[in-house]
């Protein structure tokens, strides 16, 4: 599939980068493949798909993505269909667990090696990729500096806040966030997922299997996107987000939901996993961020 033939629509219609729409169709591709969808059904989607993208409306790639999931989604009767890599994830990250916290609680900085950690495991997206590897991804992030690094203010927010809101990403990354929760052990912590399933997002579920319930209280969203959409998420999750005096924002998802929020509580922590946002953050692809708009 190109899209060339569509680009005139989009231009004209709404400031959206065409590179998006391209890495949009290409997760979708790498489904339909794992779910050996036949000619038919595959027609059936990209013509849902085009008809989609040449109809868009100020939209930010997330919420775009979760139109294209749920008509996905309907095709194949799978409400979930990255269920399996979630629970894989999950499990590695675990495997994990044990040997990092020692590390952490060894290391010279163990805020900061926490955090490097948190953000390696931003790492595991198969929206974005079905192979990567994590061993050598956190041994990139423990040796790397920051390309923007607000951690000493972001540290020092933690001690001074009352409530903390965390918005968690992908499963098995979740684990590395247990991690950094344990350390700053900060009692007025509420953890958020996302309210149902797309791509390999955490949901409650993956929160608890992991062990995040025991160290953070834990919420949903309410909302179906891969990001943080305040439009469209729920009155109970607006409410802890409102209160919060501290929101840490995990992954290029929760980014994409929230770049344009002037909001100096928010610390976005990811890996820059494309050239669209490394150019809105100015940095370069594969670069580790801890950033606040404010500072």
């Amino acid at each position: 599939m190109t899209n060339t033939n569509i680009a005139a629509d989009i231009e004209q219609k709404v400031e959206f980068d065409l590179r998006c729409v391209e890495c949009q169709y290409k997760s979708f591709e790498r489904l339909m493949n794992k779910f050996q969808m036949d000619e038919s059904m595959r027609n059936e989607f990209v013509d849902f798909y085009n008809k989609e993208i040449r109809g868009l409306t100020v939209k930010t790639t997330p919420e775009i993505h979760r139109v294209l999931n749920r008509e996905f989604c309907r095709l194949i009767s799978n409400n979930d269909p990255y269920s399996e890599e979630k629970q894989v994830s999950n499990r590695l990250m675990l495997q994990l667990y044990k040997h990092f916290r020692t590390e952490v609680l060894e290391a010279m900085n163990p805020f900061k090696t926490a955090l490097k950690l948190s953000i390696a495991g931003n790492i595991m997206d198969y929206g974005v990729a079905q192979d990567f590897d994590i061993h050598k991804t956190i041994d990139t992030v423990l040796g790397a500096d920051f390309a923007i690094d607000h951690s000493v203010e972001l540290e020092k927010r933690i001690k001074s806040a009352k409530k903390i809101l965390y918005l968690g990403d992908n499963a098995g990354e979740i684990v590395f966030d247990k991690l950094f929760i344990e350390l700053i052990m900060h009692p007025g912590l509420t953890f958020a997922v996302r309210g149902s399933a797309v791509l390999n997002d955490a949901l409650e579920i993956d929160a608890r299997e992991v062990g995040i319930d025991m160290v953070a209280d834990v919420i949903n969203n309410g909302y179906d996107a891969p990001s943080t959409v305040l439009s469209e998420c729920s009155p109970e999750f607006l409410e802890v987000y409102n209160e919060a005096d501290l929101i840490i924002s995990k992954g290029q998802g929760n980014f994409e939901g929230l770049m344009d929020e002037n909001d100096p509580r928010i610390f976005f922590l990811l890996m820059v996993k494309c050239d669209v946002v490394a150019e809105k953050m100015s940095v370069p692809q594969g670069s580790f961020v801890v950033y606040n708009k404010t500072i």
